[in-house]
């Protein structure tokens, strides 16, 4: 299985050495990618400076051109395809509790409605929303290579600008944004953390529901207010995107993915598997596979 990847290991691969819970790029060109899919347990905001990149989100293909941002959550999978030589970006990662200490709502960030696709977004703007972002960014490196006694509560309250800076661009691209994202509430969010934590374990509404004591039908009733969707259809995603990330691992077999995901037996998970995508699990992964080379 793809477990999360922490800041400091995704890091590593590129022979950086951090220990700290925010991480800010110095935008140079970038000439070697991991090969394989990962999961990011940070937050990452990510503004192409230069050249192109293919990327995979989430089992979704997308092209990266320059002023291209990529806003992401933990529990996001990314894996590189392809990337142009003159490939630069600038970004930073920062892990939730850094920005979170001293701030009472757990879902701050969330509120935001950042992310436009379950744990992700992804926008081209225009060189003037790209000069902000990118300068709020410089401002915070050279704020940590200056080590300052404030320079940790500087970086944190630089990183809320910048989010909300995103925020409106987000807002502004989409004049029904706010309509649309207001019926999210905490226990709407409270719902999302628990099937993101235990799609495992769990599948059932009525199991939510107990967790987070209402009734189903109350859970049904919010969930469908905040998204259009079902508790079970948020479910049913959540578990298929475990299943595309298993899949992706070529040495687990069918069966153990089917056993991982608690299904009864390698033909249950091959019909949710159709049901969701039209293709069986081996279909895809042979799909995925022959793209890839």
């Amino acid at each position: 299985m793809i477990t999360y990847e922490n800041l400091q290991d995704t890091l590593s691969f590129y022979s950086i050495d951090c220990h700290k819970s925010y991480y800010i790029s110095s935008g140079k060109t970038i000439f070697e990618f991991p090969d394989t899919p990962f999961r990011m347990d940070y937050y990452a905001i990510c503004i192409c400076t230069g050249g192109e990149i293919d990327l995979e989100i989430d089992s979704n293909q997308y092209h990266l051109g320059i002023n291209s941002c990529l806003i992401s959550a933990p529990s996001t999978i990314v894996r590189f395809m392809n990337t142009h030589k003159d490939f630069t970006m600038k970004l930073l990662f920062f892990d939730k509790n850094f920005l979170l200490k001293n701030i009472s709502d757990p879902f701050i960030i969330e509120k935001m409605n950042l992310f436009h696709n379950n744990s992700y977004s992804l926008l081209k703007t225009n060189n003037k929303n790209a000069s902000i972002l990118i300068d709020l960014m410089g401002y915070m490196e050279k704020k940590a290579e200056q080590k300052g006694k404030y320079s940790e509560e500087i970086i944190r309250t630089t990183i809320f600008n910048l989010l909300l800076e995103v925020a409106e661009i987000l807002n502004n691209a989409d004049d029904n944004l706010e309509e649309k994202e207001e019926g999210k509430t905490d226990l709407y969010l409270r719902f999302c953390k628990l099937v993101r934590e235990n799609i495992h374990h769990y599948r059932t509404v009525q199991l939510y529901a107990d967790h987070l004591f209402v009734s189903s039908k109350y859970l049904i009733e919010i969930v469908k207010k905040a998204t259009g969707k079902t508790p079970h259809e948020v479910i049913d995603e959540a578990l298929l995107k475990e299943a595309y990330v298993l899949l992706g691992t070529p040495e687990i077999t069918i069966s153990e993915i089917s056993f991982q995901l608690q299904f009864n037996s390698s033909s249950a998970f091959g019909r949710f598997f159709k049901k969701q995508t039209s293709l069986s699990p081996s279909e895809y992964r042979k799909k995925k596979f022959s793209l890839k080379n």
